[in-house]
Protein backbone atom coordinates (compact mmCIF):
# COMPACT_ATOMS: atom_id res chain seq x y z
CA UNK A 1 0.00 0.00 0.00
CA UNK A 2 2.78 2.47 0.86
CA UNK A 3 4.60 1.82 -2.42
CA UNK A 4 1.37 2.45 -4.29
CA UNK A 5 0.86 5.80 -2.50
CA UNK A 6 4.43 6.87 -3.15
CA UNK A 7 4.02 5.99 -6.82
CA UNK A 8 0.82 8.01 -7.10
CA UNK A 9 2.39 11.03 -5.37
CA UNK A 10 5.50 10.79 -7.56
CA UNK A 11 3.39 10.54 -10.72
CA UNK A 12 1.32 13.56 -9.64
CA UNK A 13 4.46 15.59 -8.99
CA UNK A 14 5.92 14.68 -12.36
CA UNK A 15 2.67 15.57 -14.10
CA UNK A 16 2.46 18.95 -12.36
CA UNK A 17 6.08 19.77 -13.08
CA UNK A 18 5.43 19.28 -16.80
CA UNK A 19 2.59 21.82 -16.75
CA UNK A 20 3.43 25.40 -17.60
CA UNK A 21 6.90 24.63 -18.87
CA UNK A 22 8.53 26.64 -21.61
CA UNK A 23 8.98 24.99 -24.98
CA UNK A 24 12.78 24.86 -25.37
CA UNK A 25 12.38 25.43 -29.12
CA UNK A 26 10.26 28.56 -28.71
CA UNK A 27 11.90 31.99 -28.93
CA UNK A 28 11.39 32.39 -25.17
CA UNK A 29 12.91 28.97 -24.46
CA UNK A 30 15.90 29.62 -26.71
CA UNK A 31 16.74 33.02 -25.27
CA UNK A 32 16.28 31.76 -21.69
CA UNK A 33 18.77 28.98 -22.41
CA UNK A 34 21.29 31.47 -23.81
CA UNK A 35 20.84 33.86 -20.90
CA UNK A 36 21.39 30.98 -18.45
CA UNK A 37 24.63 30.08 -20.24
CA UNK A 38 25.69 33.73 -20.13
CA UNK A 39 24.94 33.91 -16.42
CA UNK A 40 26.92 30.75 -15.65
CA UNK A 41 29.89 31.89 -17.73
CA UNK A 42 29.83 35.38 -16.20
CA UNK A 43 29.58 33.95 -12.69
CA UNK A 44 32.65 31.79 -13.33
CA UNK A 45 34.63 34.78 -14.63
CA UNK A 46 33.55 36.93 -11.69
CA UNK A 47 34.32 34.06 -9.34
CA UNK A 48 37.90 33.92 -10.63
CA UNK A 49 38.32 37.64 -10.01
CA UNK A 50 36.75 37.58 -6.57
CA UNK A 51 38.66 34.52 -5.32
CA UNK A 52 35.70 32.12 -5.23
CA UNK A 53 37.34 30.09 -8.02
CA UNK A 54 41.13 29.86 -8.46
CA UNK A 55 42.26 32.28 -11.17
CA UNK A 56 43.45 30.59 -14.36
CA UNK A 57 44.36 33.00 -17.16
CA UNK A 58 43.76 30.51 -19.96
CA UNK A 59 40.38 29.44 -18.59
CA UNK A 60 39.43 33.05 -18.04
CA UNK A 61 40.32 33.93 -21.65
CA UNK A 62 38.30 30.95 -22.92
CA UNK A 63 35.36 32.04 -20.78
CA UNK A 64 35.61 35.60 -22.11
CA UNK A 65 35.49 34.29 -25.70
CA UNK A 66 32.50 32.11 -24.83
CA UNK A 67 30.68 35.01 -23.15
CA UNK A 68 31.37 37.22 -26.15
CA UNK A 69 29.93 34.62 -28.53
CA UNK A 70 26.87 34.15 -26.32
CA UNK A 71 26.31 37.92 -26.05
CA UNK A 72 25.49 38.04 -29.77
CA UNK A 73 22.89 35.26 -29.71
CA UNK A 74 19.79 36.03 -27.61
CA UNK A 75 18.59 39.07 -29.58
CA UNK A 76 17.49 37.02 -32.58
CA UNK A 77 15.06 35.20 -30.28
CA UNK A 78 13.02 38.30 -29.47
CA UNK A 79 10.24 38.15 -32.07
CA UNK A 80 8.80 41.36 -33.54
CA UNK A 81 5.62 40.86 -31.49
CA UNK A 82 5.59 39.82 -27.84
CA UNK A 83 4.72 36.16 -27.45
CA UNK A 84 1.86 34.96 -25.27
CA UNK A 85 4.19 32.97 -22.97
CA UNK A 86 5.10 34.41 -19.59
CA UNK A 87 8.34 36.30 -20.04
CA UNK A 88 10.48 38.42 -17.76
CA UNK A 89 10.85 41.00 -20.52
CA UNK A 90 8.82 44.19 -20.18
CA UNK A 91 6.60 45.39 -23.00
CA UNK A 92 9.22 48.09 -23.57
CA UNK A 93 11.39 45.51 -25.35
CA UNK A 94 8.88 45.55 -28.19
CA UNK A 95 7.79 49.17 -27.86
CA UNK A 96 11.30 50.65 -27.71
CA UNK A 97 13.20 48.37 -30.08
CA UNK A 98 15.86 50.94 -31.01
CA UNK A 99 16.85 51.43 -27.38
CA UNK A 100 16.76 47.69 -26.69
CA UNK A 101 19.03 47.02 -29.67
CA UNK A 102 21.38 49.82 -28.58
CA UNK A 103 21.75 48.19 -25.17
CA UNK A 104 22.34 44.81 -26.81
CA UNK A 105 25.17 46.36 -28.87
CA UNK A 106 26.59 47.89 -25.65
CA UNK A 107 26.80 44.44 -24.10
CA UNK A 108 28.40 43.00 -27.24
CA UNK A 109 30.99 45.79 -27.21
CA UNK A 110 31.73 45.22 -23.52
CA UNK A 111 32.24 41.47 -23.99
CA UNK A 112 34.48 42.19 -27.00
CA UNK A 113 36.60 44.47 -24.82
CA UNK A 114 36.74 41.71 -22.20
CA UNK A 115 38.14 39.29 -24.77
CA UNK A 116 40.87 41.80 -25.68
CA UNK A 117 41.71 42.44 -22.02
CA UNK A 118 41.86 38.70 -21.29
CA UNK A 119 44.50 38.21 -24.00
CA UNK A 120 47.00 40.62 -22.42
CA UNK A 121 49.91 38.66 -20.99
CA UNK A 122 50.74 37.97 -18.28
CA UNK A 123 47.13 37.38 -17.33
CA UNK A 124 46.34 38.92 -13.95
CA UNK A 125 42.99 39.04 -12.21
CA UNK A 126 43.69 42.59 -11.08
CA UNK A 127 43.93 43.79 -14.70
CA UNK A 128 40.61 42.24 -15.73
CA UNK A 129 38.33 43.77 -13.10
CA UNK A 130 37.40 46.92 -15.05
CA UNK A 131 36.48 44.94 -18.19
CA UNK A 132 34.34 42.51 -16.18
CA UNK A 133 32.69 45.43 -14.39
CA UNK A 134 31.82 46.99 -17.75
CA UNK A 135 30.10 43.74 -18.83
CA UNK A 136 28.23 43.50 -15.51
CA UNK A 137 27.16 47.15 -15.81
CA UNK A 138 25.85 46.57 -19.36
CA UNK A 139 23.81 43.58 -18.17
CA UNK A 140 22.49 45.45 -15.16
CA UNK A 141 21.50 48.54 -17.16
CA UNK A 142 19.48 46.47 -19.62
CA UNK A 143 17.81 44.49 -16.84
CA UNK A 144 16.81 47.70 -15.04
CA UNK A 145 15.30 49.14 -18.18
CA UNK A 146 13.78 46.08 -19.87
CA UNK A 147 13.41 43.18 -17.43
CA UNK A 148 10.34 42.72 -15.28
CA UNK A 149 11.30 41.26 -11.91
Amino acid sequence: MTLKRISVVLLACLTLSACGGVDPNSPLGQRKAIFKQMLKTGEDLGGMLRGRIPFDGAKFADGAVRLDALSHQPWQHFPQVREADHTSARDDVWQRQARFQEMARNLEAATGELVIASQVQPAKASNLGPAVQKVEDACSACHKEFRDH
